[in-house]
């Protein structure tokens, strides 16, 4: 069993396991904190994923985060088994289904009922796991986007880890997962600029509508 990529019932890719591994163990050298993936076909016994979580963090006595998909129940959460982990890094932030501020303000502009609704969805950006794993993937790209998306969480964790204590990660700089990054923000931005055109598109297809009702 790897010690980072604590279980994978999905990818089973050495590639993958390889990235986690190295940069969950350069983590840990330099903080102390264990983050460990686990990547599940289905949540066991019908159990809820903070359950689920909550006995496996029992086996571990070092500071340790899970961050934990779960395929066919739709789930993504993480925890940790020491409340003041928390403080190294922005739970809400990272679980966001949006990934830009950009993306957030045209997404209220579409979807918001109410000014609140409004301030509450274009301040809840920075997402990402779910903007990628929102994303319809083609046949056959299925486990890509599945280990794409677990894998910028897990980058983006351990990297806020690493900046609350002052530290810098090797293998987090290293210029293979800043290209991986980049293309991951390409299909972020590729979400905000469709979610722009269908909001022009309405807008126009609602005043075609009115002038149409007035003649």
């Amino acid at each position: 069993m790897a010690k980072y990529l604590y279980k994978d019932d999905i990818i089973h890719n050495p590639r993958f396991a390889k990235e986690v591994e190295v940069l969950g163990s350069e983590l840990f050298a330099k903080t102390g904190i264990s983050l460990k993936l686990i990547m599940l076909r289905e949540l066991p016994n019908k159990s809820s994923i903070t359950d689920y979580e909550n006995k496996i963090l029992k086996n571990f006595h070092e500071p340790t985060i899970l961050m934990t998909f779960v395929e066919l129940n739709s789930k993504v959460d993480i925890m940790a088994n020491d409340k003041s982990l928390y403080k190294y890094f922005n739970k809400k932030q990272v679980l966001s289904p949006v990934a830009s501020t950009a993306q957030a303000v045209a997404m209220a502009i579409i979807f918001a009922r109410s000014w609140d609704d409004f301030k509450q969805m274009s301040g809840d950006s920075g997402g990402t796991i779910l903007p990628l794993l929102g994303n319809k993937a083609k046949k056959g790209e299925l486990l890509g986007k599945y280990s794409g998306a677990m894998f910028n969480g897990y980058y983006d964790v351990a990297s806020q880890i690493a900046d609350a204590k002052g530290l810098e990660l090797e293998h987090a700089s290293s210029n293979a997962n800043q290209d991986m990054i980049f293309g991951f923000k390409i299909l972020f931005y590729g979400f905000l600029l469709y979610a722009l055109y269908l909001y022009i598109k309405n807008k126009k297809e609602m005043k075609r509508r009115l002038n149409e009702n007035k003649s």
